[in-house]
């Protein structure tokens, strides 16, 4: 059979059968449109029915059920749209508390640096935590502005022995190489002096590589291959000059004002700023509560050509009142740290210090060390300051971070100062890397709350524990880096 078009067959489709009634063959050729009042299932024959009755009742019917299926389709939409919109609202919500508590990444790096402009870290100082700091973050990609107060080498005294744990912090941010070209010594243990008596202590590096020891050397000539590489990192900008106040608005840290080394005054804005200006810090004052405590003094001596008793070892005196250091700072030079408790100490002008030396200090020398002590006081270049200690009391600040001596001291005894400063350099960069932004300066600022968390376990861990028995006859070196 041929099918033909709904639209092009003039007649009704057929009735199913079993809704088919009896009409008299006459009936079913009329036309008549009159409407009948009972059923068209009803049992009753129905005598003027006509096929078009017929179709607009299937018609009807069928319409009936298509409205039906619309209706629960409409109803099922109705559902599913309401039960996306009340997830799309939970998972918003929940966005929000998560972005409270969380400073956004808004986008690359890259993306946030063109919308903003600027540097993205103003670091004040540029010793041995400032220096590390900025080739650590240069490295990462952010730009970064650093103000010194003088970019020349430094003369200093204190800062020229790095532990083991130290020398591996170096080469985890990259600058291992900063120890080579200044005539640094390696470092393999202590020797300890007490009442003509000696033992010999090294460091338990034999799970360690070869390389691993520690490192003594000049500070300023290791300060200056710290800036050079710093300087190698085309978005890191050092620049002369003596920053005197932080710039804040509400609270929050926007910068720094700074005289430039013509003595122009200057302001230069970041989302963050990190202070690492030293153990003298002007700037501590707005970001903590400081202790600073200053138990005793070091008058420092440079012994020259002299052969300490145990090659590349530290050697301290455990002398009356208070321990005497010598330790390798060149191959040539020895440096020799005394003790001095109190904050008065003999004048180095009228001769005291000198009388001081010779008469307290040098019997209870070592034989070997002696003569090359007595010339060195003899020659009278004689330099002193002062040991400080000063504990962590971080005061979290929006915009602003305090590292290095600036933010934590420890007697200079201990030898852990750069070690602790560089372990903090490395929990600082794995806080900060997923950071693209750093704008949000209340967001950072409560996430990096955790910084002061998690470097107590470095600051704890970090010691050198000497246990000594009377006699020296049972003595142990125990370093947990």
């Amino acid at each position: 059979m041929l099918a033909i078009h709904p639209q092009l067959n003039p007649s009704p489709p057929p009735i199913p059968t079993r809704h088919r009634k009896y009409t008299p063959r006459n009936s079913r050729s009329s036309s008549s449109s009159s409407s009948s009042s009972s059923s068209y299932l009803s049992s009753e024959p129905i005598q003027k029915e006509g096929k078009g009755r017929i179709c607009n009742l299937e018609r009807e019917r069928r319409g009936r059920s298509i409205s039906t299926k619309e209706r629960m389709l409409m109803l099922q939409c109705l559902f599913a749209g309401i039960v996306a919109s009340l997830l799309g609202f939970l998972l918003l919500s929940k966005k929000k508390k998560q972005e409270k508590g969380s400073p956004r990444n808004g986008g690359s790096l890259e993306q946030v640096r063109g919308q903003c402009g600027g540097p993205d870290v103003i670091i004040v100082g540029a010793g041995v935590a400032g220096a590390a700091l900025a080739y650590t973050l240069g490295k990462d990609g952010r730009q970064v502005h650093v103000i010194e107060r003088d970019l020349r080498e430094p003369d200093r005294i204190v800062g020229e022995l790095l532990q083991p744990g130290g020398y591996m912090k170096l080469i985890e941010l990259g600058i291992a190489d900063c120890v080579e070209k200044i005539d640094a010594q390696r470092i393999l243990g202590y020797a300890l002096f007490k009442d003509g008596k000696d033992a010999k202590l090294t460091y338990p590096l034999e799970k360690y590589h070869s390389d691993i020891a520690g490192r003594s050397f000049h500070n300023g000539k290791f300060i200056q291959r710290m800036r050079e590489k710093a300087a190698t990192i085309s978005n890191v900008r050092l620049e002369q000059g003596t920053v005197t106040t932080l710039l804040e608005d509400n609270g929050v840290v926007k910068g720094v004002s700074y005289k430039n080394e013509a003595g122009e005054l200057r302001k230069t804005y970041a989302p963050l700023t990190i202070v690492c200006d030293g153990c003298f810090s002007n700037l501590r004052r707005s970001l903590c509560t400081p202790k600073v405590d200053v138990p005793s003094c070091f008058v420092a001596l440079i012994l020259e050509n002299c052969q300490l008793p145990y090659a590349n070892h530290g050697h301290v005196v455990l002398a009356n009142p208070s321990p005497i250091l010598f330790y390798p700072i060149s191959s040539a030079e020895v440096r020799c740290l005394v003790d001095v408790p109190g904050n008065k100490l003999p004048s180095i002008t009228n001769g005291e210090m000198a009388k001081y030396l010779k008469t307290v200090v040098a019997p209870q020398l070592p034989s070997q060390l002696y003569d090359a002590f007595i010339l060195s006081v003899d020659r009278g270049n004689i330099k002193s300051m002062p040991n400080r200690s000063m504990p962590a009391s971080p005061q979290p600040t929006p915009g602003a971070l305090l590292l290095g001596d600036s933010f934590n001291m420890r007697h200079p005894l201990t030898g852990g100062g750069m070690t602790v400063a560089l372990s903090d350099i490395v929990l600082l960069r794995d806080l900060i890397n997923p950071l693209h932004d750093l704008h949000d300066a209340a967001a950072v600022c409560k996430y990096l709350e955790s910084f002061y968390t998690l470097r107590k376990e470095h600051c704890i861990k970090f010691s050198v524990h000497l246990l000594i028995r009377p006699g020296l006859k049972c003595v142990k070196l125990v370093l947990i880096t």
